[in-house]
This record gives C-alpha cells, sequence and structure tokens, in this order.
C-alpha cells in the first residue's frame, strides 16, 4: 500500500510551489470510449447541487476511506489537518468518520454528508489500482457517471515525472498502465453543470483536481501532503462564503485553575446556559496527573468572550493563559512519584 502511496505521490505533484488559484477550463471533446457509463440503483438526492454550491458555509463533515487506516497501517492525519483548518475559517467542522473501501458504505455516508452539512470532504482511495473506488462510487450515490476529465488528464501527462520501472510507458499507446492511470482522471460527471463547477485546479504544479459533487463534497486524495497543500490552496474560493468572509475563524480561550472540575461544574453549567444564545460553548478538560485543569470558552463573538474573562478567573480562581501548561510548576512531581489527581 506505501508504494501505491508513492507513486500516487509522484504522480500529483511536482517540487515548484505555486499558490494561485486556477478554475478549469470547459474540457475539450473526448472519444466516446473513455466514458464509463453504468447503471445505478440509487435514486438521485433530492438537494440542489447549485444550492450547495452557492450558500454559506457553516458546518463541515469529513470522510476517511480507507482499508489501511482501519487496519492500523497507515494513521490517518488529515481529518485532525481539516479539524485545524476548519477552526481557522469559522467553519464547524461537525463529524468526522472513518470506512472502509467498501461501495455501499461510501454511497451511504457521503449521500448522509452532503445532505447534513454545507462542506464535505472525502480523503482517500482516488489512485490507480482496483481497490481505489471512491469516484465511481460517490458518482453512484448521486446518480452520476464517471468521465475521464480531459483538462486533468491533459495536466497529468505534462505535469507528471515518469516513473522508472516504466521506462517504454507511451501516453498514446493503449496498455495496462494507461488504463491505471485513466482511472484517477475519470471523475463524476453531471452534464446538467458546467465543467468548472465539477472540478477545480488549485496550483498550477499539480494536475489532480479536487472533484466537486453534488455541489459541496470535495474529493480529496489520501496522500497527506497533496490533501493538505489541496485545503490550503482551494480556501481562496472558500472565505466569500463564509459567515466572515475575512476569514476569521474561531476563538479559543484558555482559562488555568487549580480547582478540580467537581468544584468548578456548577458555575460552569450556570455560565453555559447564560451564554449558549450567543454561540459560546463553554468546557472543561482534566489534565491527569498534573495541579491544574483548563477551562474554555469557544466562539466567534470575541468582543463578548472578552467581557467575560474576569468573571470566569474569578469564579474558577484561574487565569487566561495562552497555552495550558503555561503555569505549571517546574514538576508535577515528588520523589519520583506523580501527584494523585482529583475530581
Amino acid at each position: 500500500m506505501f508504494s501505491r502511496l508513492n507513486q500516487l505521490t509522484r504522480h500529483l505533484s511536482r517540487p515548484t510551489l505555486n499558490t494561485a488559484f486556477t478554475a478549469t477550463a470547459t474540457a475539450t471533446a473526448i472519444p466516446a470510449s473513455v466514458v464509463s457509463p453504468f447503471r445505478n440503483p440509487f435514486p438521485k438526492m433530492t438537494s440542489s447541487a447549485v444550492q450547495n454550491s452557492r450558500k454559506t458555509i457553516h458546518t463541515a463533515a469529513c470522510l476517511i476511506i480507507g482499508d489501511e487506516v482501519l487496519g492500523g497501517k497507515t494513521i490517518d492525519t488529515n481529518s485532525a489537518f481539516l479539524a485545524k483548518y476548519c477552526f481557522s475559517l469559522g467553519i464547524q467542522l461537525k463529524r468526522v468518520e472513518v470506512i472502509a473501501d467498501d461501495e455501499s458504505e461510501i454511497i451511504e455516508a457521503v449521500r448522509r454528508m452532503s445532505h447534513n452539512y454545507d462542506f464535505v470532504v472525502t480523503s482517500g482511495g482516488i489512485g490507480p489500482t482496483h481497490d481505489d473506488i471512491t469516484y465511481e462510487s460517490i458518482a453512484k450515490a448521486f446518480n452520476l457517471k464517471l468521465k475521464l476529465h480531459q483538462q486533468a488528464f491533459d495536466r497529468m501527462k505534462k505535469l507528471s515525472k515518469p516513473h522508472p520501472m516504466q521506462p517504454q510507458f507511451d501516453w498514446d499507446t493503449p496498455s495496462p498502465n494507461l488504463t491505471a492511470k485513466l482511472r484517477m482522471v475519470e471523475i463524476p460527471h453531471d452534464s446538467s453543470l458546467p465543467e468548472e463547477q465539477q472540478a477545480v485546479f488549485v496550483a498550477e504544479d499539480m494536475w489532480v483536481p479536487i472533484a466537486i459533487v453534488n455541489g459541496n463534497v470535495h474529493i480529496l486524495p489520501g496522500v497527506p501532503r497533496l490533501f493538505e497543500r489541496l485545503l490550503e490552496h482551494l480556501k481562496p474560493s472558500l472565505l466569500p462564503r463564509l459567515t466572515n468572509p475575512e476569514g476569521k475563524g474561531i476563538y479559543r480561550y484558555l482559562i488555568s485553575t487549580p480547582l478540580p472540575e467537581s468544584t468548578v461544574a456548577p458555575y460552569l453549567t450556570d455560565l453555559a446556559a447564560r451564554t449558549a444564545s450567543r454561540g459560546i460553548k463553554v468546557g472543561s478538560y482534566p489534565r491527569w496527573g498534573k495541579k491544574r485543569n483548563t477551562v474554555t470558552l469557544v466562539g466567534t463573538d470575541k468582543e463578548f468572550m472578552d467581557s467575560l474573562v474576569a468573571e470566569v478567573e474569578q469564579n474558577v480562581q484561574g487565569k487566561k493563559v495562552a497555552q495550558e501548561d503555561e503555569l505549571d510548576p517546574p514538576s508535577d512531581t515528588e520523589e519520583g512519584k506523580p501527584k494523585e489527581y482529583s475530581q
């Protein structure tokens, strides 16, 4: 599996970084032989792809696809990156799921997420091998066909580095290797929508597009450095659709307290009830084996959150800090033994 990921990495990127955002042009005509039609037993979704692509983005969901993640062979870091990415933009990441390379699992999850959330990102399953079934499965989920994306294919030919183990490979000669490469540029196609709304190229040095299905499902590769680069370059197109177009994101305040959670619980329960209407989430997090715990305030209304700090500090006998361990003593141990933690 790792050799396959390395191969996909070589195909999808070149070392030069260009942060320009470029929308795909209308694809040129392609031979009928490269179109992959199939019947679909699943009905169309009732939500409008056009509406999904235009509405303000409040919520997000992440779908990690891959047997290798569920089997413990690969560690998922993409969902953690997306969580920080969404937080920085003021988008509430509401759900993260990890599922197998299974068609029915992908179809069920992606349809549900597209219906329930504004911005959906999938990771994995778009390589050249038989178990890379994300494109096909998502196409079936929305009653679409797979179609070779001509511009992606042209960019692949231009930007891909020749593999040293394929010295005789020819882009113009049919072969099993060419068929495998074409799997990576056959994406779900909706004939009722313009090409530029279904796939975008976000970096001039990368041939892989971000395929967009049903207006809000964004299909990305699972290779972390590619996943991260594509999302970073997608950001300019998301900013106009955010609640805060300047992308200031969500604020998280940390208040370090020496009190156990059971002592501050009544006050925090009252505080949460009083501030919920202003979109503030109040949290309490124990730090096992440490002398101080952490209370958090999370929200987008910075001015209101600032007005709460003094009250919270007083009621939890704490202090606002930049990081959780800021007020920790040099050592939380005595004679080499951890101090007991008290709730």
